[in-house]
């Protein structure tokens, strides 16, 4: 692995289905400490985007680096273990185990290669499953079943778990989706904290005051490709993101956004 590197390095990037080029030759790279937002339409290609890096749909072409080791044919658990991890749009968890049991599997097979675990986790994993919970606050929510959870909490448990693996990046699909102004505010301050650990942050969002106010650095997807890439500022004020993807009423709300919070970004 590099040190003072890149984290994450996407080189010309493609995943095709058939004649669908859902994700068409894109570039990035991702530096230490950036929060980076992914926006654009339904069917951009922003979750595919997630699923090559992380290894579920391998790159049709094109390199993927994570800390400087080409991970483009890696599989999902390699790339994991490799500090790079994600959460997904539907909260994936293990309804019939505790949200502790929960982050513990995470922290024990997430870190190095394992095979079954033995009747102990080991220090290393109990010491990250508790770390992870008072991070995220789910300290009070611990002994409850994952399935009885509510929607907001079950984020966090997804949050949780790829915080236990020790990772560099996390990558965070939609993780405001379907909540209300309150609980937003709450993954805005969880985002922030991972942040401030030391954690690299890439999130897809639909939620563009939640994407804007978070990121460091903005790109806009479209058909697949990059149409934008700058500062959250700049989002709103580029022709073809407003065209494509905002719309007239969007832009000036967010616009206004900007003008009410003059220090941001």
């Amino acid at each position: 692995m590099t040190n003072g590197g890149p984290l994450l390095v996407c080189d010309g990037v493609s995943k095709h289905y058939g004649s669908l080029k859902a994700v068409d030759q894109l570039s990035l790279v991702l530096e230490p400490g950036e929060v980076l937002g992914i926006g654009g339409p339904n069917g951009a290609g922003k979750t595919t985007l997630f699923d090559v890096i992380t290894g579920i749909a391998p790159a049709t072409e094109g390199r993927v680096v994570v800390q400087g080791v080409d991970v483009t044919r890696s599989t999902p658990d390699r790339i994991c273990q490799l500090g790079l991890v994600r959460t997904f749009q539907l909260n994936a968890a293990f309804d019939s185990l505790s949200v502790r049991d929960n982050i513990q599997l995470a922290a024990y097979f997430g870190k190095a290669r394992k095979g079954l675990p033995t009747f102990r986790f080991g220090p290393g994993a109990l010491r990250r499953t508790e770390m992870a919970l008072d991070l995220l606050g789910l300290g009070a929510s611990a002994g409850r079943m994952a399935g009885e959870l509510p929607v907001l909490e079950r984020k966090l448990l997804m949050i949780a778990s790829a915080v236990a693996t020790d990772p560099k990046i996390v990558l965070l699909d939609e993780p405001v989706g379907g909540l209300n102004p309150h609980e937003i505010d709450r993954i805005v301050e969880v985002v922030q904290k991972l942040r401030a650990s030391g954690i690299t942050v890439v999130l897809i969002e639909h939620v563009m005051r939640f994407l804007l106010q978070l990121s460091t650095r903005v790109v806009i997807m479209h058909q697949g490709r990059s149409i934008y890439e700058g500062p959250p500022r700049g989002v709103p004020e580029d022709p073809k993101v407003v065209e494509t993807y905002l719309g007239a009423a969007t832009t000036r709300r967010l616009q206004r956004f900007f003008e009410d919070a003059p220090a941001h970004g």
